[in-house]
């Protein structure tokens, strides 16, 4: 099947075919694009419009067609103009998963001003440092970041700010519903393929977080990157097993409908799922808070045909007691982002999920989106690994002194394309650590196989390194996930007098059951080499600590432990 995937992406992507390749320069170095990408997000979005009556963007009770969107769209585009907002301008929007965060993105991307994705989750010192650091001109917020800022405000005298769904605006800022009284008609706007489009801050748990310059080519870029990944490898499965290729971007009689489950002010969901539907005419049902419940309730409600979030959020659907009971038929796909999908779990999806497939892409902040991605046959057939990388990206991994290794070696993954951020704002020095000739270092260790698939195998600063053996976190994780009494695990290092490092992991049980640290130790070393078994382990009363994006945070995880607690 791997011969007819290669003969499926050379169709697709011959010349003068849809997805053609095209090379072009991008800060001063050759890199390929897809060759009939639009140049901008608002060519993007204007595309969108022929949609018209179809729902687009559902929260709780209320509902927005794409008419009724671009109507929107339009109105704050010319607030935001008449209010001085223009080309290159900074907006930053703070607030939770409303439909307002879609509505502000797409109008200021089509005036050609830069959209600033503040974390949610941000203290007000943290929310300050983002403002500032990013030359916010502007704030769109919802009540609770408007209580936070307002602690700030007398340090951010100029900075303007625009109230969303707040019972009454202070007199300081500008009530939603004032905006939406402005005329109609979107301005126009020049706008370049490198404009920034907007900033998104890394996680920051290495110090002060940084923030990501992607351009309108990464953005429109990494759109087509999504919707080639899946209907390059869905065709070849159905060319495979003799039957019509689906209809993947109109989604054929059943609308294309995702839930937003993960942080829009992230990629995973604004970039890879929001910006996707939208040009596929595809209906995005914002979640406020996650609950697995709460999520098969709106799948069977609003006919989701795919859920994508962080592995956890796929692994608690699908062990949900409402599973068997909700109506969850219309699902095609289960994905996961933003973390490696637990082999176990592919398993699991695959025999429960009922028509819905197991899917992953592999990408990141700096990337625009993704890298690489798998689904079906392939994902099953391969389910270590991060999926095949996509046409428009050179890949090769690196050793520690940055020599290029042969194929199949394990080292730093690096990766080169028209997707790849421009910089860190205001971080020259990171930014010439990270992108060296083009190439942006990943900070991930894994390898290509033959068929030009990715295998991580760990973070490069999430290995343990004991007594001069590298133990990668993932492949414990892997191993311990296949216990049935863990639901959820972490593994990290903990410093050791001896070896250096030794070898950790946290534990959260499944329901019902107790295993014992003991117990846990030595079924790793049926799964393991002895030395890779945790030599600490941590039961808890408690699911694992998460940060916005669902992803386990293993600092202040690591932080909250005692080792004389552990077993």
């Amino acid at each position: 099947m791997y011969k007819e995937l290669q003969e499926t992406i050379a169709e697709m992507t011959a010349p003068g075919q849809m997805f053609s390749i095209a090379e072009v320069e991008v800060g001063g170095y050759p890199v390929k694009a897809w060759a009939m990408a639009p140049n901008s997000l608002r060519d993007i979005w204007l595309s969108s419009a022929g949609h018209a009556n179809a729902d687009y963007l559902v929260y709780q009770d209320e509902r927005w067609t794409y008419a009724q969107a671009h109507e929107q769209v339009a109105r704050i585009a010319n607030w935001l103009v008449a209010n001085g907002i223009g080309r290159h301008d900074r907006v930053a929007i703070a607030m939770r998963n409303f439909p307002e965060w879609m509505l502000s993105y797409w109008a200021i991307a089509s005036i050609g001003a830069v959209s600033v994705g503040v974390n949610a989750w941000w203290v007000p010192d943290e929310l300050k440092y983002g403002l500032k650091d990013s030359g916010t001109r502007l704030l769109i917020c919802d009540a609770e970041r408007l209580a936070r800022f307002e602690g700030i405000r007398g340090e951010l005298p100029e900075l303007k700010v625009v109230a969303v769904r707040v019972d009454a605006a202070p007199s300081w800022a500008t009530p939603w519903s004032e905006v939406l009284e402005s005329e109609a008609v979107l301005p126009e706007a020049a706008i370049a393929p490198d404009d920034d489009a907007c900033i998104f801050y890394t996680s920051g748990t290495t110090g002060a977080p940084k923030g990501a310059q992607l351009t309108h080519r990464g953005c429109v870029n990494n759109i087509l990157s999504v919707v080639f990944g899946t209907m390059s490898q869905a065709t070849t499965q159905a060319r495979v097993l003799g039957k019509t290729p689906p209809d993947l971007l109109s989604g054929g009689k059943t609308q294309l409908a995702s839930i937003i489950a993960t942080p829009l002010f992230h990629v995973t969901a604004n970039n890879c799922l929001a910006q996707t539907a939208t040009i596929g005419g595809g209906k995005l049902v914002h979640m406020h808070k996650w609950d697995a419940g709460e999520a098969l309730r709106l799948i069977e409600q609003e006919k989701v045909t795919i859920f994508s979030g962080v592995p956890t959020m796929s692994r608690e659907i699908i062990n949900h007691p409402d599973f068997a009971t909700r109506d969850t038929s219309t699902l095609t796909a289960l994905n996961g982002g933003g973390a490696p999908v637990q082999p176990d779990l592919v398993g699991k999806i695959d025999k429960n999920a009922r028509g819905a497939q197991a899917g992953q892409g592999y990408g990141m902040t700096e990337t625009s989106g993704i890298i690489s991605t798998s689904s079906g046959f392939f994902l099953s057939d391969k389910p270590s690994s991060a999926g095949r990388v996509l046409p428009v990206f050179e890949v090769k991994s690196i050793d520690k002194e940055g020599n290029t290794l042969p194929t199949g070696a394990t080292g730093e993954i690096c990766v080169r394309s028209s997707q790849v951020i421009k910089g860190y704002l205001n971080r020259p020095e990171a930014t010439a650590q990270t992108i060296v000739d083009g190439w942006l270092r990943t900070g991930d260790i894994g390898y290509v196989d033959a068929d030009n698939f990715i295998f991580l195998v760990d973070r490069a600063k999430e290995m343990v390194l004991r007594g001069g053996e590298n133990v990668f976190c993932s492949e414990v994780e892997t191993a311990l996930y296949k216990h049935p009494g863990v639901a959820e695990c972490s593994v990290f290092s903990v410093p050791d007098e001896r070896l250096g490092e030794e070898v950790g992991a946290a534990i959260f049980p499944a329901a019902g059951a107790r295993p014992t640290a003991a117990e846990l130790r030595e079924y790793c070393k049926t799964q393991l080499a002895a030395y890779k078994a945790p030599r600490y382990i941590w039961i808890l009363d408690e699911p694992l600590p998460r940060n916005a994006s669902g992803k386990f945070v293993k600092r202040a995880l690591q932080d909250s432990l005692d080792i004389a607690a552990a077993g």
